[in-house]
């Protein structure tokens, strides 16, 4: 294989990825030398596979605050969405509410749910601010037969933060299931959405491998599985499990559980790169800035430019940043967020910046003065 060198530059996608733990990367070199066994296998090379997985499942349950017991892993957090959604409507049809906020692992399964005749969905009209309308959360219940709620923590292309408490308490006085997409928010901030019936996690987005995640669900809660095979992962989750991937897992679940404060002190970054961009474009505007946002994120519609062809720019000037979702990036589709948001010509001008923990002052006036190059090219 052809060796490469790592890029240069700045990066501010951290929500796309995240850069792994060198810790994560030897614990994962280590399983791949000594735990390369089949984890369902008896014998000793198993038991020691078998060892990564229970570890990585223990340091999810640990930072999720619930019991291993309860911890499904998956292949990341769009395998985690659909196998919540799903099982929701397993065994019979009902009303799914959800907004076009979601991420599509939520959204086009929503969709899907109602072609297929399993569900009808109700979507949640969505504030200027980008948080779903708590009053027609509360019309949608009142309509009645709401089998699940599905909402995420934290939008990952704005930033924005979700009403999860009040959404979830409003749901379970209507006896309906709550699923909460908290890819976004684990590692990156205290509240874990402990109140909802199911939670999804991705290792990548806190500094883990990618190709492993889990779900999470309430003791007893019934799911049912979307692939059809073996018994592992209780037979919910069929197909070997990775005790490579697990190892980083656990790596990065121990790591998060410590890394939300290091997260919140980026605020101060995220808002003299949003000042700076604002200089650099007065006619700029930032998504979502009224209403309660991670601290780590800045969602800027640039009018006169397309997101893409901005975030083109400025990776050829050594600074890293995307258009929005990554598994949106490469089409020609406006944000469905910011349109839900009621912001249209935003969801074609708008550039993502994500920090995260290694970000540093120096990096946002490298990618101000960048952007600042790129902007005057008009």
């Amino acid at each position: 294989m052809r060796r490469t060198e790592a890029p240069r530059g700045v990066y501010l996608d951290w929500n796309a990825t995240t850069p792994p733990l060198p810790e994560a990367i030897e614990a994962m070199a280590v399983a791949a030398r000594e735990a390369w066994g089949n984890p369902s296998s008896v014998h000793a090379f198993g038991r020691r596979a078998r060892a990564c997985v229970e570890d990585a499942r223990e340091a999810v349950a640990a930072l999720a605050r619930c019991d291993p017991r309860d911890v499904v892993l998956t292949s990341g957090g769009t395998e985690a969405n659909n196998l919540a959604v799903r099982s929701a409507f397993a065994a019979e049809r009902g009303v799914l509410v959800t907004s076009r906020l979601e991420h599509p692992s939520v959204a086009r399964v929503a969709e899907a749910l109602e072609r297929e005749g399993r569900a009808r969905v109700r979507w949640l009209a969505v504030l200027p601010g980008g948080t779903i309308d708590l009053d027609d959360l509360a019309r949608a219940l009142s309509e009645g037969d709401v089998r699940l709620l599905a909402l995420q923590a934290v939008n990952a292309e704005t930033g924005v933060v979700q009403p999860v408490r009040e959404a979830a308490a409003m749901a379970r006085r209507a006896g309906a299931r709550v699923h909460v997409d908290a890819v976004q928010a684990f590692g990156r901030t205290e509240d874990v959405a402990e109140e909802a019936d199911t939670r999804s996690l991705a290792a990548h987005k806190m500094r883990g491998p990618k190709s492993i995640g889990a779900l999470l669900g309430r003791p007893g809660l019934p799911l049912a599985p979307v692939l059809l095979g073996g018994s592992q992962e209780r037979g919910l989750r069929p197909g070997t499990v990775d005790p490579v991937a697990a190892a980083g897992l656990g790596v990065a679940a121990r790591h998060a559980a410590t890394s939300p404060r290091r997260w919140a002190a980026l605020a101060p970054l995220r808002d003299a790169l949003e000042a700076g961009l604002l200089r650099a474009a007065p006619q700029a505007r930032v998504n979502g800035a009224a209403a309660p946002r991670a601290s780590h994120v800045a969602s800027v519609a640039f009018p006169g430019w397309t997101g893409p062809e901005l975030v083109a720019a400025l990776d050829l000037e050594g600074v890293a940043a995307s258009g929005g979702s990554a598994c949106s990036a490469g089409t020609a589709e406006p944000s469905a967020v910011l349109e839900a948001m009621g912001d249209t010509p935003a969801a074609t001008s708008t550039v993502r910046f994500s920090l995260g923990e290694e970000t540093t002052a120096d990096d946002v006036c490298v990618a101000l003065e960048a952007a600042a190059r790129v902007l005057s090219r008009t």
